[in-house]
């Protein structure tokens, strides 16, 4: 598996959960959004009743782990030799407002469906193999780019003491802890909202691309200490990898520069424990009381633009996660915080070439706060949470987009049912940044759903 972490046991105290969760659906609305806020609403307060009412019967206290199953999934020779199979799947149902005001018909995502490989040949010497469904909704004929089930991480490790340890091959940059939790280890399931670096803004390796899924090829450095001076624990990362490549026609970077990316995070409470470099963006409470404070950053030169209007990419991120388990049974509160600087200075002139690649150039930012509410209703919890994000372009529009929803948390990050609205104008701008692009302000609904093994 990517990550695996420890079980979390939460005691039932009451039905007061819905009672909370209607205060939380009651969003303020203008008049002419009225009908739909209230429809959409109804409906999912309908299936969260629907949910308590049908599980009442059966509530009672419950372990919830955090911990994946595919722990159980080892062929062990030793302590030291050992292989273990995992799998995970994420999916949407999307509902989007249309030009009348009423929902449409929606669809279906299939977000993520990876298997995990992972294991160890010795005391210091380790592998880890993932795959993913890439591209997985275009299954028609002629789809461009097409489906593929591929290498997600095939990574080579040493892991020689807590203060230095090298890993080599396909993998995470380490840059943002949104990047570094991954998918499955967020705690939100739409979670990605401000703008990629290079290696998640590509779809690509090789001429015109700087990676896939936030990997690229290369080599991280990585490890954590206790420097005493002030309370906590010093993690860091730092990698070099190939980053954009471009031919010597085509692309900005036809000088073939590689990338270099870091990152440096300060635990001033109790310490995450995670494989690696890796992050969670929730801990359920499990970890205790959390506060870590973390900068990011990468560069290449001749890493935006195109081949006649090229620049350097240079990319910082500051992100915090606080965590915090209520005295006295009240629950665990969770914010996330992250802040992007990007500097891609080519000409706008760039957005016309064919060989763009254009990364982002200003600001973002975005904020989640939760609230997982320890009473039990059937086999999960409920966690209502609320979101807001802003990116603000250099030389396009800027876009904002706010959500609120309710995760019932079955099973950590194991087994997850997500329901949420987003109101804003992020959704149909996306990631063009050319000067001129306008959108209106759309809402949608989603169901998010996410197993692992």
């Amino acid at each position: 598996m990517q990550k695996g972490n420890d079980t979390l046991q939460i005691r039932i105290m009451n039905f007061k959960t819905m009672s909370v969760l209607v205060h939380l659906l009651n969003l303020k609305c203008t008049d002419n959004e009225k009908f739909f806020h209230y429809g959409t609403k109804n409906f999912l307060l309908i299936m969260l009743m629907s949910v308590a009412l049908l599980s009442m019967p059966k509530a009672f206290a419950w372990d919830v782990s955090v911990k994946p199953i595919s722990d159980k999934l080892v062929l062990k020779t030793n302590d030291t030799r050992w292989i273990r199979l995992g799998a995970g799947y994420r999916g949407t149902g999307l509902w989007t407002e249309n030009l009348n005001g009423n929902l449409s018909s929606g669809h279906y995502s299939n977000d993520n469906a990876r298997l995990y490989l992972n294991g160890q040949i010795n005391q210091y010497l380790k592998f880890e193999v993932n795959t993913e469904c890439f591209f997985c909704n275009n299954t028609a004929t002629g789809e461009n780019p097409r489906m593929s089930y591929n290498i997600l991480d095939a990574i080579a490790k040493f892991e020689y003491n807590r203060y230095f340890n090298i890993w080599g091959g396909r993998m995470l940059a380490p840059t943002e802890r949104g990047e570094l939790s991954g998918p499955f280890f967020q705690a939100t399931h739409d979670a990605f909202k401000t703008p990629f670096f290079s290696q998640d803004f590509s779809v690509k390796f090789g001429e015109g691309g700087a990676g896939r899924y936030g990997r690229d090829d290369g080599v991280t450095f990585w490890g954590n200490a206790a420097p005493g001076f002030v309370p906590g624990t010093l993690g860091y990362a730092m990698g070099v990898f190939r980053g954009l490549e471009s031919s010597h026609t085509s692309g900005p970077n036809s000088s073939g520069t590689v990338l270099t990316a870091a990152r440096v995070t300060y635990n001033f409470l109790n310490p995450e424990k995670n494989p690696g470099y890796y992050t969670s963006s929730t801990y359920y409470g499990k970890a205790g009381d959390i506060l870590a404070v973390a900068f990011g950053m990468s560069y290449q030169k001749n890493g935006a633009g195109s081949s006649v209007h090229r620049s350097d990419f240079l990319g910082f991120v500051g992100d915090a996660l606080f965590e915090k388990v209520l005295p006295n049974n009240m629950g665990v509160f969770t914010a996330n915080g992250e802040y992007k600087q990007f500097y891609a200075n080519y000409s706008t002139a760039a957005f016309s070439d064919k060989d763009c690649f254009c990364m982002f150039d200003g600001k973002s930012w975005t904020v989640t706060g939760l609230y997982l509410i320890p009473h039990k209703i059937g086999i999960g919890q409920f966690q209502p949470y609320g979101r807001f994000t802003s990116v603000q372009p250099n030389h396009s529009s800027s876009r904002e987009e706010i959500e609120t929803g309710v995760n019932y948390i079955i099973d950590g990050f194991n087994a997850r049912i997500s329901a949420y609205y987003q109101h804003g104008d992020l959704l149909l701008k996306g990631l063009n940044y050319a000067p001129g692009i306008a959108s209106p302000a759309v809402d949608v609904f989603k169901m998010s759903f996410q197993l692992q093994i």
